[in-house]
């Protein structure tokens, strides 16, 4: 079987990553968090669990620059695609099949989702690689494959909490199927005490911390999760992967209808499953989208398939439209893409991204969380004015008598604002950042003995600089962008002893939110 087709596309897709950002766009501010936690090393966060963060602490570790950050989103990304097109072969496809899996994938919303260094990515690849591992055990019964299907699992668990649904989806599947009867192999409960071996250490730190999970999931619930729309989910389902809609609707109805099919059913019912247990607890649109790659192979397997009597007539006329027909279905998910190319990649300056906003506004692209359209996406807002900010706060910590400065407090509103901040200034003789949102908590210095206060955050209420000797604003961000636009940097001189016992108390009831009074000393 040649492994050559999917290399080349793998390797592509890896490579082309670094041509497909601009330069005039910072990080993301998801990504500066998960470099931060890189550099606090935990079994677990209160958002995430830790594999992002080990990451994270290779990238820092040689050096943090772009290369190394963007490293893993494009590795995980060009791992799926060899996967997918993988599968495809083992199905049994030739070189179209193999080629049509690999440009839906090229084609679809993980175009984006390979971009930025956050948990998506290797969650989409977990998923893949647990189906790959399923289908080469279904085809050839090597136990070693369902020990590879307890990896995938575990990792999964140590990327994201969404793979418990996987696994749910996964299990109600394999009871509906004759693959039932995995349940009396005592190497299938082998690979999944693999799986639970591995995601220990992530449970013992979520149980010594008083679940935070739960307080997170009730968070998402109650601030996000709570105004998706049935409509609106499934809407989304068929918008995410548009571009190859006619490729893995065909997959998904051959896995659970097809008689050629049939050994695979499990793999349709764990896509079903899955999607439907989002649906249900109205996760957001793109948690569904590790389920797709697999019936990107899968449909095109059926669609080379169709082809296969025309080769067996030997009519000359269909035989000579079928190359035709087949690099049309090939270039078409590439071709439904061109139209929003500027909205996966950014590739486009942010004074021409703004430009283009009369002609697509309509469509929701500059629609941020607020409801409200803005110059750019919301997306590439949040990948903009970190190096203003970093800077001016460096100027502002400068401006402090050298004794001053190491009592001197750093904080910011929240976790986007502190990453940033300490990202940009690691070289820096400055200390780290603060502040009271997420994981950062567990990262604050408690002391009774500030003697100045950098606050990032609006422009500080007048009851506020009551508490300060003297306060005032020293600088604000003014990149016109930047979602960050118009955060102040303020300086306060010789705080007194409420203000730094209120903010102390602000941190004990923000970490007795997450981890409940009877942890906190």
């Amino acid at each position: 079987m040649n492994r050559r087709l999917p290399l080349a596309f793998a390797l592509l897709k890896f490579v082309s990553g670094y041509f497909l950002i601009s330069p005039q766009y910072d990080l993301h501010r998801d990504e500066y968090l998960y470099l931060t936690q890189g550099q606090h090393l935990a079994w677990g966060y209160l958002e995430v669990p830790p594999l992002i963060a080990a990451q994270g602490w290779v990238s820092m570790a040689l050096g943090g620059g772009f290369f190394w950050v963007k490293f893993w989103p494009f590795l995980w990304g060009a791992a799926t695609l060899y996967l997918v097109m993988r599968l495809a072969q083992r199905l049994g496809g030739g070189w179209f099949a193999t080629a049509l899996a690999g440009t839906c994938y090229l084609g679809t919303a993980f175009a984006r989702l390979n971009l930025l260094f956050q948990p998506n990515s290797f969650e989409v690849v977990g998923f893949v690689f647990c189906l790959y591992w399923l289908v080469r055990y279904v085809q050839e019964e090597r136990l070693r494959f369902l020990y590879l299907l307890g990896l995938g699992l575990g990792l999964g668990l140590l990327n994201k909490y969404t793979t418990l649904f996987f696994i749910a989806a996964l299990g109600g599947a394999l009871l509906l199927t004759p693959w039932r009867r995995l349940q009396l192999n005592r190497h299938f409960w082998g690979a999944a005490g693999l799986a639970g071996l591995l995601w220990l250490p992530n449970v013992a730190w979520q149980l010594w911390h008083g679940i935070p999970f739960l307080h997170h999931m009730q968070l998402l619930h109650d601030s996000q999760l709570v105004h998706v729309k049935a409509a609106e989910f499934w809407k989304m389902q068929l918008l995410m992967c548009i571009g190859a809609v006619w490729v893995w609707v065909p997959g998904l109805l051959a896995l659970l209808l097809s008689r050629a099919l049939r050994p695979y059913r499990a793999v349709g019912l764990v896509v079903v499953f899955g999607i439907g247990l989002q649906a249900l607890l109205h996760g957001k649109d793109y948690y569904t989208l590790g389920y797709y790659p697999v019936l990107f192979s899968f449909g095109a397997w059926w669609w080379e398939s169709r082809f296969k009597p025309l080769r067996q007539l030997n009519q000359p006329g269909a035989l000579a439209w079928r190359p035709v027909v087949q690099a049309g279905l090939l270039g078409l998910p590439l071709l439904l893409l061109l139209p929003i190319l500027p909205f996966i990649y950014p590739l486009r300056p942010p004074a021409a991204m703004a430009a283009l906003r009369s002609r697509y506004a309509a469509l929701g692209l500059y629609r941020w969380e607020d409801g409200q359209d803005h110059a750019l996406p919301q997306d590439y807002a949040d990948m903009r004015g970190w190096r203003e900010m970093a800077d001016k706060t460096w100027a502002a910590y400068q401006s402090l008598p050298a004794a001053v400065r190491a009592h001197t407090l750093i904080k910011c509103d929240n976790y986007g604002q502190a990453s940033a901040i300490n990202y940009y200034n690691r070289h820096r003789a400055m200390l780290l950042v603060h502040s009271f949102n997420g994981s950062f908590l567990y990262w604050y210095p408690v002391r009774p003995d500030w003697q100045a206060i950098i606050m990032i955050d609006d422009e500080p209420d007048p009851e506020l600089i009551t508490h300060f000797a003297a306060c005032r604003p020293v600088a604000r961000v003014r990149d016109p962008y930047a979602r960050e636009q118009g955060t102040v940097i303020s300086v306060g001189i010789k705080p007194d002893s409420e203000i730094i016992s209120r903010a102390n108390g602000e941190h004990r009831a923000a970490l007795a939110e997450w981890e409940g009074p009877a942890r906190l000393p």
